[in-house]
């Protein structure tokens, strides 16, 4: 009478399929048994029991480059090798749960790009009734401020949140935006620029660059990338932008040349 169980016994006993045991196999985790006289692999109880560690710790999530030498160590360094695992399925879990987080905040729009000061900035403006388009644009460039020039990017938010306290700054903002419809040439271009940079240049310790940023050699590129954002669709608004730098350079504010 045949002893020992067959591959499918022992693979429903351990709570597997017979492909994982058979994977088990290859990967040296399981030895096979030898075959009995009528050509069957007869699994005996010690091979079910490493059948069924083996599953356990891969189950628990041990990789499986790395059951075989548990299942071969000692008690010490068995434990010690487990709390290695440990550690790493922890720094796993908080990843995890980092992005699920992430997940549930790209529900909320801003929030899953911008930190909740910038949110609170881009709320204020379509409270100010400022268009869609223009607090589009704006999350677009604090988004990329923040990718691109970091250690401006909390200067930059604290000039917004005290220029949207100004009425006047608000109004020269929204006609700024409006301009976008005017001729290249309009000389109200011309007018609005002045007007800008009289008012950025009221409160000069707001356009303070931090130290060291200007000297860095991609400042520049950098900068220009998140100051002119979308310039290209609008000649009127790059124009103006052009004119307000020049002001600014001119009255020996230190702005990034591209």
């Amino acid at each position: 009478m045949a002893t020992g169980l067959t591959i499918g016994q022992a693979a429903a006993f351990a709570g597997v399929t017979i492909k994982t045991v058979r994977h088990y196999h290859r990967l040296g985790l399981v030895q096979e048994p030898e075959r009995d006289g009528s050509g069957y692999r007869r699994y005996r109880s010690t091979d079910l029991l490493r059948l069924v560690q083996a599953r356990t710790l891969a189950g628990a999530g041990v990789p499986l480059a790395e059951i075989g030498d548990l299942l071969d160590a000692d008690p010490e360094r068995f434990a010690a090798a487990l709390d290695d695992v440990r550690r790493r399925l922890t720094e796993r879990i908080e990843d995890l749960v980092a992005r699920r987080d992430t997940l549930h905040r790209l529900t909320r729009g801003d929030r899953a790009l911008l930190p909740d000061r910038a949110c609170a900035v881009l709320d204020r403006l379509a409270d100010l009734d400022f268009s869609p388009d223009y607090v589009a644009t704006q999350r677009e460039a604090l988004v990329l401020a923040q990718a691109l020039v970091p250690e401006v990017f909390d200067p930059f938010l604290t000039q917004l949140e005290h220029w949207l306290d100004d009425p006047e700054w608000i109004e020269l903002t929204k006609r700024g935006w409006a301009a976008m419809s005017w001729d290249p040439d309009d000389p109200r271009i011309d007018e609005l620029a002045s007007a800008l940079a009289a008012k950025l240049l009221a409160n000069r310790a707001l356009l303070a660059m931090p130290n060291g940023f200007r000297y860095q050699s991609d400042t520049a590129s950098r900068y220009g990338l998140v100051n002119h954002h979308r310039e290209e669709q609008s000649p009127s608004i790059a124009r103006l932008n052009s004119l307000v730098e020049a002001k600014l350079r001119a009255a020996g504010i230190d702005v990034p040349r591209q």
